[in-house]
């Protein structure tokens, strides 16, 4: 069997299955911090016998294996797990081979293979919500060298009207810091889920995520760009978006059909603990 852990800021996801990614088991956990997290991590795979793993973990996170601090989760605002080395307490914990990647890199690599990105050979995957992430496949393969790439900390222009100063604790204004879930709820005062669909704050969200998805669109080209997260369980805000995306344009880049190049995912919320698993089983394969 193999074991797949989505490692979120806000839950961790763990999961069982058979070598065809069939889901045998899995079980959600709150992220609390990280001694009594990973107990609960330990608990669930000890009922199970696993060849191997795959953690997405959220980050930032030290991915590079030849550094001396490889598997460390480094700069988070989440301070209890701020220079945690997940990696390792897991290795301590679970004696099976692990493959390791950002979260977001695991939910791309999952809509690549499995879900609205197949098919192609460049993809985007953006998360909304908590904070703002993103995973690159460009020519079939992640984007990950000396550091994995920090889409939702790009800088964008705020809009003249917008006096919101920002949420992001190392940059303010980055794209994190205006458009995530908790800049949403601290600029308007209202959880997101709260804020009617009629809401000025919704052309506002599909500003700012409209110039990221421009600043991607020039400079990566990707064949298609796949929006997830808490956020864009508002169905209105996809259209917003698009409409968005083309009107900053202005028709200098040609995108043939923005319906089939700006799409949810096909995974929904499944995209990294399945991604995770493709992980694991290629470790077997290697």
């Amino acid at each position: 069997m193999l074991g797949s852990i989505e490692a979120g800021g806000t839950k961790f996801v763990c999961a069982i299955s058979d070598f065809n990614l069939n889901i045998i088991d899995h079980t959600t956990i709150d992220t609390d911090e990280p001694n009594s997290t990973l107990k609960k991590v330990f608990d669930f795979f000890s009922n199970h016998t696993i060849k191997s793993l795959g953690l997405g973990c959220f980050g930032p996170i030290d991915i590079n294996i030849q550094s001396p601090n490889y598997g460390c989760i480094t700069s988070t605002p989440k301070l209890a797990w701020r220079n945690f080395n997940i990696l390792k307490a897991l290795s301590d914990n679970i004696s099976v081979p692990i493959a390791l990647n950002t979260d977001v890199n695991v939910a791309a690599y999952a809509e690549y293979h499995k879900g609205a990105a197949i098919n192609t050979n460049n993809c985007i995957y953006l998360t909304i919500g908590t904070g703002i992430g993103g995973g690159i496949i460009i020519n079939k393969k992640i984007i990950d060298s000396r550091h994995h790439p920090e889409l939702g900390h790009i800088f964008i222009q705020k809009r003249e009207d917008d006096h919101y100063i920002g949420n992001c604790p190392y940059h303010k204004h980055c794209l994190e810091g205006l458009a995530a879930g908790p800049a949403i709820e601290k600029r308007w005062n209202m959880k997101p889920i709260a804020i009617p669909d009629t809401h000025n704050a919704w052309e506002l969200e599909a500003y700012y995520l409209a110039q990221a998805i421009v600043n991607y669109t020039l400079t990566l080209s990707p064949d298609i760009i796949i929006l997830g997260g808490g956020i864009m369980h508002k169905s209105f805000l996809l259209p917003m978006i698009k409409s968005q995306v083309l009107s900053i344009l202005n028709g200098y880049f040609p995108i043939d059909n923005i319906e089939q190049y700006i799409v949810l995912p096909k995974l929904g919320d499944k995209a990294g603990i399945i991604g995770g698993l493709l992980l694991a089983k290629e470790l077997l394969q290697a």
